[in-house]
């Protein structure tokens, strides 16, 4: 890709961004205080990030994978459940997942 084709396709998202973000500005209040909205709203980030993590942890480039990625999520996951300390969740996961990447090659 060139330069200038690499500057057009930002400055067009920036635009896109821009525009994107006046539209969700220019909604009337009353559509936005609906309970159902509100309720929707409040989920979005947490279903967003979810889908990103999930996409991150079991694929490599087109393929699904179980590697110990998915195995650090598994035991993040089960540490967070039992409501154990942020830094120990990221530990247990680290090490799960090294300890895959370890045994499986």
């Amino acid at each position: 890709m060139s330069d200038g084709m690499l500057w057009a396709v930002v400055l067009a998202g920036s635009l896109g961004c821009y525009l994107f973000k006046l539209a969700g500005l220019s909604v009337p209040a009353a559509w936005v205080e609906r309970p159902w909205v509100t309720r929707i709203v409040d989920f979005v980030p947490a279903a967003l990030l979810a889908a990103l993590v999930a996409v991150q942890a079991a694929t490599a480039g087109n393929q699904l994978v179980v590697d110990g990625r998915l195995a650090g999520l598994v035991v993040a996951a089960v540490a967070l459940a039992l409501r154990a300390p942020f830094i120990v969740v990221l530990v247990l996961a680290g090490a799960a997942g090294g300890a895959v990447h370890a045994l499986a090659g």
